[in-house]
This record gives structure tokens, C-alpha cells and sequence, in this order.
């Protein structure tokens, strides 16, 4: 197991260093001024321009601005954002624990929800709870989630009153509305992909010898099913966790929290180059890191499964 996870770690690296010189590129193709984006329509004085062009190497060769970032990300330094003036480690510092709270909030509901559902639908397939699971995870998919946003704040903010509306002034509270939309679709998926895994798995053979064997149904579902049926789940899980993170650009902007996915649609919007990298880069790093864990985690959840 250690020799598998220092060859994943190493394996990282080069996958790192080429997802971050993708998207530093494309940044820097993106056009614009950013430095003329801080004055609207005044005119820049030309001291300061020349000062942030000299400051954020704006003039040097791609390689060489890439090499001025990348160093500096292996020092843990993210770089200055142009359009706030201040360390991106900062502005990260700020945004990240309310995009884990949105996230956590997400990835608890979507689990918890999805896996039930999911389950008690594929233990009874053609019941009612089995039509009202795919019928209802189906309606959720085909429905865009900043409607779905949009939909929540409307009757379970301000026509019902059960979740603040925006905002974060109101603590936990204010992120459980955000949370849930943020992981409605993805709840849809899980469910889904849980039924068709317990279903199929009921009808294996070394289900029919557990039962032969006179093992408890609890034990048979608890044990046995539900253990080989979260391989496909917790697969899904572990990309899905990555995506929650950055994924929560449309639902922070809906309901006005300052987290991550708020902060790169900002930096976007005003082409703040090194800001849109610095966010991006901790994106990538996260998925990552949760792609080593789901593949440890597949070792836990199936003896069958070992890694030389």
C-alpha cells in the first residue's frame, strides 16, 4: 500500500504541472487589459501601469511568466491578485471555509439522501418508492441548477420561510438552502447509480449463497450488498467532491456567499489573470487529492481488492 501511494503522489506532479500550464495559458489568451479594468473608463496613468506590468512580468515571454508562478506555487505562494491588490493566499483564506461549508453541506446531503434512496428503490424495483426515485431524480437532472436555485429561494426562503434567502449573516443556517440546491443534481446521479448497483448485486450469486447459508437479511444487505454497491458510489463521490468545489460558482452568486466559486466568477469577470490561476490551481489540487483517497478507499470497502 505505501509503494502504491508514493506512486501515485509522484504520479501527481507531472499531472499538476501540466492542468496548471493549461490553464495559465489560457488565461493569458484571454485578452483584455487587466490593469485598465481597475480604472473603467479613466485613463491609466502611465507610472503605474508601467509599475504593475514591471510587478506581474505582463511584458515577459508565457515560459517565463509560467516559471516566475510555478516557483512561487512551490513555495506556497499563489501570487497577488491585480484586481484587489492583495495575496491570493489571502483572498483564499477568506473564501475557502465558506465554499467547505456550502460543499460539506452538499456532499452530507447528496450522500445521506442519495445512498437511502438509492437503495431502498433497488431492494424494491417496480415498487412505488422505486417509480417515485427514478421519477423524481430524473425531473431533478433535466432541470438547470441556477433554477433550481432560483426555485428554492422563492418557496423555501420567502414564501415558506424555512431558509434565509442570502447571505451568511444567519451562520449555518444560511448555508443549509445553498447546500442542498448545490447537491440536488448530484443527489439525482448517486440514487440512480445506487439503485442499479443493489440491483444487480441482489441477483448475484454469492447473494443467493448468503442467503442459503442462513444469514440474517440484515447482515445479507447490510454486509454484502451495500459493501460491493458503494464501489461505483464513492467513485462518483470522490470526483463529485472536487467538483462541488468549483462547481459552486453558480450557487454562491445565486445566494450571495463569498466563497470560492464566488471569488473566480469576480476574478473572471474583471480578467484578473493571476487571481482565476491561483483559485484554479487549489481546484486542481483538491481533485487530486480525492482521487488518491477514493482509490484507498476501494481497498476498504472490497477485501478483493489490494494494491502491490
Amino acid at each position: 500500500m505505501g509503494r502504491f501511494v508514493i506512486r501515485r503522489i509522484l504520479q501527481m506532479v507531472p499531472v499538476f504541472i501540466g492542468t496548471t500550464l493549461i490553464v495559465y495559458f489560457l488565461v493569458t489568451q484571454m485578452g483584455g487589459d487587466p490593469i485598465q479594468n481597475l480604472y473603467g473608463e479613466k485613463p491609466v496613468p502611465e507610472n503605474i501601469r508601467a509599475t504593475l506590468t514591471a510587478q506581474y512580468h505582463l511584458n515577459d515571454p508565457f515560459l517565463v511568466r509560467y516559471w516566475y508562478y510555478f516557483t512561487g506555487l512551490l513555495q506556497g505562494d499563489f501570487g497577488e491578485s491585480i484586481a484587489q491588490g492583495r495575496p491570493i493566499v489571502e483572498l483564499l483564506a477568506e473564501a475557502w471555509p465558506e465554499t467547505l461549508k456550502v460543499a460539506g453541506v452538499a456532499f452530507a446531503f447528496e450522500l445521506v439522501i442519495g445512498v437511502v434512496a438509492g437503495v431502498l428503490a433497488g431492494m424494491r424495483r417496480g415498487s412505488f418508492i422505486d417509480n417515485l426515485v427514478l421519477v423524481s431524480t430524473l425531473t431533478v437532472i433535466a432541470i438547470p441548477i441556477f433554477v433550481l436555485g432560483n426555485v428554492g429561494q422563492t418557496f423555501l426562503g420567502q414564501e415558506w420561510g424555512l431558509f434565509p434567502v442570502a447571505g451568511t449573516d444567519d451562520g449555518f443556517v444560511s448555508y443549509l438552502l445553498p447546500g442542498m440546491v448545490l447537491g440536488s443534481v448530484s443527489l439525482a446521479y448517486i440514487a440512480r447509480l445506487a439503485r442499479a448497483s443493489v440491483a444487480e448485486n441482489l441477483r448475484a450469486d454469492y447473494i443467493r449463497t448468503a442467503r442459503a447459508k442462513g444469514l440474517p437479511k440484515s447482515r445479507v444487505i447490510g454486509i454484502h450488498v451495500l459493501r460491493n454497491s458503494l464501489i461505483p458510489v464513492v467513485t462518483y463521490l470522490g470526483a463529485d467532491l472536487g467538483s462541488l468545489m468549483g462547481g459552486a460558482i453558480v450557487t454562491e452568486g445565486i445566494f450571495n456567499i463569498p466563497g470560492v466559486g464566488f471569488q473566480l466568477f469576480s476574478s473572471l469577470n474583471v480578467e484578473d489573470g493571476p487571481a482565476v490561476v491561483g483559485f484554479v490551481s487549489l481546484l486542481v489540487l483538491v481533485y487530486l487529492i480525492t482521487a488518491l483517497l477514493v482509490d484507498l478507499l476501494y481497498a476498504v470497502l472490497d477485501p478483493r481488492i489490494r494494491y502491490e
